[in-house]
């Protein structure tokens, strides 16, 4: 008798026709159109993007945007997978961490992946098929390193609950001024500029 895995014990095989597949579970990246408000980050000069949730929602501030929904929506199950891209050269994602893992993975183009080391910022460069996993809890971020626009950068979060972004104190004062921040539960706020 060969193993199978307790948790499929006793389960039905799902019987999935193509159809079905295309509509439910496939997301074409030329087709899938994102947000460029998901993040608390997103209005400081330098860090403008486009986001594409395309399974589970990741750690997506603005939860009621309805280009954020998942582009495949079947439920994720311990992970996430979101589209950065739409960047200028140098443009990215502001410092932040995670209480989850978080790995990148170059799809197109090149990019820095920096992180600190104590006070001092530290980067490698991807190209496109490379990954890096990033440690729980490092404040990380991303830049687009080449002239490219359509360059993408590929972001999945683990853990059965992904939780919310942990902004830099940098970030956050530097939102505000933009007028946005994020409320208790991790939500993003708009808010007139300057105020707290």
């Amino acid at each position: 008798m060969s193993f199978v895995d307790p948790r499929l014990v006793g389960k039905p095989i799902p019987v999935v026709s193509v159809e079905q597949m295309e509509k439910e579970r496939v997301a074409r990246p030329a087709e899938a159109k994102g947000s460029g408000l998901a993040f608390l980050d997103q209005r400081i000069p330098g860090f403008q993007r486009e986001i594409v949730n395309l399974v589970g929602m990741g750690v997506t501030e603005a939860v009621a945007d309805p280009n954020l929904a998942p582009k495949i929506a079947a439920p994720a199950h311990g992970f996430s997978l979101t589209y950065n891209r739409g960047m200028k050269k140098g443009h990215g994602a502001a410092l932040h961490r995670h209480a989850t893992e978080e790995v990148f993975i170059a799809m197109t183009g090149q990019w820095d992946i920096y992180w600190l080391e104590g006070e001092t910022e530290r980067q490698v460069l991807l190209g496109p098929g490379d990954v890096v996993s990033l440690p729980i809890g490092i404040y990380r971020g991303f830049r687009n390193a080449t002239e490219d626009l359509d360059a993408t950068l590929l972001a999945v979060v683990g853990g059965p609950d992904p939780g919310k972004v942990d902004w830099h104190p940098s970030v956050i004062e530097a939102a505000r001024e933009t007028g946005l921040a994020v409320d208790d539960d991790g939500n993003l706020s708009v808010q007139k500029k300057g105020q707290s």
